[in-house]
């Protein structure tokens, strides 16, 4: 009697988790990933789809949506009865590989084309058309305050929707609490190193932006306390958790003396703070939605003079502009209303109800889940390809790096030694403005869709970083 031989299951497929998403999308995962790793190469034949779907125990159809999604991010290419093969990277005739704009990476496990239709559907069956067509009052209604309640509640547990505005993304949240806590000519106190578009909104507001002195746990409190003396400052900038750039965490202890120091001084605090949820603190609230790392934001610390704010477009999507602000002071409340009305009238409705729907429904920490999932896996990616080189990452979970530069490059020349090499990097200047910023750049894993590429770009600024900047030569016609 013959025996079947046993089936061999290709090494570069994982196990199917039962948390992981639809499982076609988990076997396209599985190619990506093992094509970024080097277990896959450009040519290697993979299996014909009858024979994978036996050796995984699924049907066809799945492995048939699974290689179209896998063709879909250019990572297989058919040949007619010659079956399907493992494509070569796409060549970009014009984009550059865009490793400066910082925006979260697509999720994993999660079909984001099936979620935005099934969300929009559901508001529209549930939302009265001429509503989302019309005039609204600025701060949001009633359940977009409710979603915000709940959106927060991970970082301070239960919260009062009343203190909660709605948003139409976080810069015109920052720009509206300058307008509402400081005049013009005011001094802004924030980290040398900070958010450019801090920058931006105070000096198109007529404020200025002065720098306090930090140490390794960021800013310093004697520093703080002197500079508030020094500019009769009234408000301060923080971005404390996976800080953009230089993805530092502040330690609890150092925001409970930034606090008191704040308050000593009678300076409030606006904590800018994108990143909390993927970084994640469920151990302080006991909530499910984020595991257990970062310290309690600021406003927890001192709800009475810290303003936070938390926005869903640098940790789900950039398209969802919407920001939800912590404002328990009523006074406040209203300054920040008026100012963020001579801002901006209102947010988007159909935008709004639909990230209002998504909060409801848990779809939102369906997607936080599936960018924190794919952010840990870019993160361990760039460890192993930039091993050696003196980067900071972003947390397990983050979506950025900074990267100090060895002696022999600048931040100018590898910036544009990069842009010849069709990469695109972030200089240190673009946050720090003084007159001599840190030799670093910010590598954002957001930006390029594919992980392959992404591996494919930052192996080649490895290689770049690796060699001496090229000398200057005149061009010769």
């Amino acid at each position: 009697m013959t025996r079947t031989p046993p089936i061999q299951i290709p090494s570069w497929l994982g196990e199917f988790r039962a948390d992981g998403g639809p499982r076609y999308l988990q076997i396209a995962d599985f190619i990506e990933r093992a094509l970024s790793d080097g277990r896959l190469q450009p040519g290697d034949r993979l299996p014909p789809q009858r024979s994978l779907a036996a050796q995984l125990k699924v049907d066809l159809t799945t492995v048939t949506r699974a290689y179209d999604e896998a063709r879909r991010r250019h990572l297989l290419e058919g040949r007619g009865a010659a079956g399907t093969y493992a494509a070569a990277p796409k060549v970009e005739l014009a984009p550059m590989l865009d490793l400066g704009m910082n925006i979260p990476p697509p999720p994993a496990g999660v079909d984001f084309d099936d979620m935005l239709k099934l969300g929009l559907s559901q508001v529209l069956m549930r939302t009265d058309s001429d509503l989302l067509m019309s005039y609204q009052l600025g701060g949001g209604s009633q359940a977009d305050r409710a979603a915000g309640a709940l959106w927060l509640a991970p970082m301070f547990g239960q919260v009062d929707k009343e203190h909660v505005v709605a948003c139409p993304g976080a810069q015109c949240a920052l720009a509206a609490l300058i307008l509402a806590l400081t005049r013009p000519g005011d001094a802004i106190l924030a980290e040398s190193t900070i958010y450019p578009g801090l920058r931006s909104a105070a000096e198109q507001l007529g404020r200025r932006v002065v720098a306090v002195g930090v140490d390794e746990d960021g800013m310093r409190p004697d520093a703080l306390e002197k500079a508030c003396r020094k500019h009769r400052a009234r408000l301060v900038y923080l971005n404390p958790t996976l800080q953009n750039p230089t993805a530092h965490t502040m330690p609890e202890q150092r925001r409970r003396e930034i606090a008191q120091t704040a308050i000593r001084c009678g300076a409030a605090i606006i904590e800018d703070d994108p990143y909390w949820l993927l970084a994640g603190a469920a151990a302080a609230t006991g909530s499910a939605l984020a595991p257990a790392s970062a310290p309690p934001p600021l406003a927890r610390l001192a709800p009475r003079n810290v303003y936070y704010i938390s926005t869903l477009s640098k940790c789900l999507a950039p398209g969802l502009r919407t920001a939800f602000v912590l404002l328990p002071d009523a006074q406040v409340r209203e300054r920040f209303l008026q100012a963020l009305r001579s801002l901006v009238l209102m947010p988007s409705p159909l935008a709004s109800a639909l990230v209002t729907q998504w909060i409801h429904d848990g779809t939102a920490q369906r997607l936080l889940e599936g960018v924190r999932e794919e952010a840990r896996a870019r993160q361990q990616l760039a460890a192993q390809i930039l091993a050696g080189l003196a980067f900071a990452p972003g947390g397990p979970d983050g979506i950025h790096i900074w990267l100090t530069l060895p002696d022999y490059w600048s931040a100018g020349q590898l910036v544009q030694a990069a842009h010849a090499e069709g990469l695109a990097v972030t200089a240190s200047d673009a946050f720090d403005d003084s007159a001599r910023p840190p030799n670093a750049i910010r590598i954002s894993l957001g930006s390029i869709r594919e992980r392959a590429r992404l591996a494919g770009a930052l192996r080649k600024l490895s290689h770049l970083l690796g060699r001496q900047p090229p000398a200057p030569r005149a061009a010769v016609v």
